[in-house]
């Protein structure tokens, strides 16, 4: 059984509107959420071995300020071009490249692709994955090539504002 953690990056900043998307940085809210929801990851019964994230600024800085919380340097980090969409289906093809040895790791990258991502794999209806929302998923494969839909099991979703007591909705289904 394999583990893989979804994780959509933390609240971005909007306010430099000259930035190019792929260069804005985390707000304050973003940088405080991130540390918190590695915590919440950490809580789980799983130990993630890597992350991978997308070439987006937001992405990378949300992983930074994430691995402390889970044990992991900054060597474990693994920053992947084909992570910058908002497709699922690329983040699907790159998913069938894995090698079979990768078994416990993160992905952090955007909306919508990792709502779709979620739900594809675990046929949900997630309406949407908030800002540094996690969806720790056991998925059930042995060759990534073979990945499919409605082969995860979702285990944990968790996201900021459900740290403080607010409900987690799923949406629908």
């Amino acid at each position: 059984m394999k583990m893989i953690a979804l994780i959509r990056h933390a609240k971005s900043s909007w306010k430099d509107t000259t930035l190019p998307d792929l260069e804005r940085p985390l707000n304050r809210r973003g940088r405080l959420n991130a540390p918190e929801m590695g915590r919440r990851l950490q809580e789980q019964p799983v130990s993630l071995k890597r992350v991978f994230s997308s070439p987006a600024v937001r992405a990378m800085e949300t992983a930074e300020w994430l691995m402390p919380s889970l044990g992991l340097s900054e060597a474990k980090l693994e920053v992947v071009t084909a992570l910058y969409t908002f497709n699922y289906e690329d983040i699907l093809a790159w998913l069938r490249s894995l090698d079979r040895d990768a078994d416990r790791f993160a992905l952090i990258c955007h909306n919508p692709a990792i709502t779709d991502m979620v739900n594809f794999l675990t046929l949900m209806q997630i309406d949407k994955i908030p800002t540094c929302g996690i969806a720790l998923m056991q998925v059930d494969v042995n060759h990534w090539q073979d990945l499919g839909a409605g082969m995860a099991e979702l285990s944990y979703f968790g996201f900021p504002k459900s740290v403080s007591g607010k409900a987690i909705s799923l949406g629908p289904g």
